[in-house]
């Protein structure tokens, strides 16, 4: 009966990012004295997403780098990327979930993060005159 117990609570402390972290994220995206710049967000982790500045979108975790490419009118197209890095508490998850924990929360991309403010510098171009 212990031996049971054991095994129940290993399974179901598996995958504790997944449960406390979730598979998902919210970032923002901004474009500083550029507002309203179109930007599309790649990766294999999310596939693409396309976003007006400033603004918010949800992603999904992922161990992928997502490439970040901003267009505006008048403005050099704005590049960048958001990196993927491990959550602290996937260390932990070693001890807590094992090795079940720890595959859980990598196949879902729970033991992954992303920068929450992200910020992409666009240029104007010399002597464009904006249509409209």
């Amino acid at each position: 009966m212990a031996r049971f117990l054991c095994i129940f609570v290993l399974l179901v402390m598996a995958g504790c990012a997944s449960l406390t972290k979730g598979t998902t994220q919210q970032i923002s995206i901004d474009t500083p004295g550029v507002p309203g710049a179109s930007c599309t967000l790649t990766s294999q982790g999310i596939g693409s997403k396309i976003v007006v500045t400033p603004g918010t979108l949800i992603l999904d975790k992922s161990q992928h780098n997502v490439a970040v490419t901003c267009k505006k009118e008048c403005f050099q197209d704005g590049v960048g990327v958001i990196a993927a890095s491990t959550e602290a508490m996937a260390a932990g998850n070693i001890i807590a979930g094992g090795v079940v924990g720890l595959a859980v929360d990598a196949a879902t991309g729970a033991m992954n993060k992303y920068n929450d403010v992200n910020q992409i510098a666009m240029v104007p171009v010399q002597g464009c005159k904006a249509r409209g």
